[in-house]
């Protein structure tokens, strides 16, 4: 059964906060992404033992932007591309805590949030072992099971078998198609907490990487110890 409910999005020292709105299994995707990138973005920011899984993989939450609201502490939403025309990361620049991703203009309603960041509200359970906050009760309840992984072939020390696919299944394809079509039809593409409405410009002007960072990024991930 179908329960939407409010989710809170934090950073990991709280100073970013916000809500997903109407979190529901039905209006996204749970999926792990074990992709190269991903896992640079984590060592660039120095989150990696916070944000990734003992493959190297980030839990995310494809849905639309329109269901984002940031409502705390926006003075530390900062943006980054890995390279030139790449996708938006976005992240909390006061603790460098990784939020989601977004494609580079507001046309596709898109976002890939980040499941780490949906923590539980001031007052809730603790940090878990690895520093970052708890994730909020309901996550589970909201989200339902994780659909699907991508981008296996990059995962450190070699994926869960079901997990290792070089490319989406085409079920997961399907499905994120259909959500991105009705998200337009809505006109969520003008309701985006990363884009100025009426610019059609991201709310931050990105920060683009050094290839040498880029690089030294990439290294570090390629020379990360593999957890158990």
């Amino acid at each position: 059964m179908d329960d939407p409910r409010e989710l809170p999005i934090g950073c990991d020292c709280g100073a970013l906060r916000g809500a997903l709105v109407g979190a529901s299994a039905r209006r996204g995707n749970r999926v792990v992404c074990y992709c190269d990138d991903c896992q640079a973005y984590a060592h660039h920011l120095g989150c990696a033992a916070r944000a990734l899984d003992a493959y190297g993989g980030t839990e995310v939450f494809q849905t639309s932007p329109a269901n984002v609201v940031l409502r705390d502490g926006l003075s530390h939403l900062a943006c980054l591309q890995l390279r030139p025309a790449g996708l938006l990361r976005w992240y909390a620049s006061c603790c460098r805590s990784p939020l989601g991703n977004t494609l580079a203009r507001p046309g596709v309603p898109f976002v890939g949030l980040v499941v780490r960041t949906l923590a539980a509200p001031a007052g809730g359970a603790g940090p878990d072992a690895a520093g970052a906050p708890a994730l909020a009760p309901d996550v589970d309840a909201a989200l339902g099971p994780v659909r699907g992984a991508i981008f296996g072939k990059f995962a450190r020390g070699g994926a869960p078998l079901r997990d290792a696919r070089a490319r989406p299944p085409l079920g997961l394809v399907a499905r994120s198609v259909a959500l991105l079509a009705a998200a337009r039809l809505r006109g969520d593409h003008v309701r985006s907490p990363f884009f100025d409405a009426g610019r059609g410009a991201p709310v931050v002007a990105p920060c683009v990487l050094h290839p040498d960072e880029l690089a030294a990024a990439e290294a570090a991930a390629r020379r990360a110890p593999i957890r158990s």
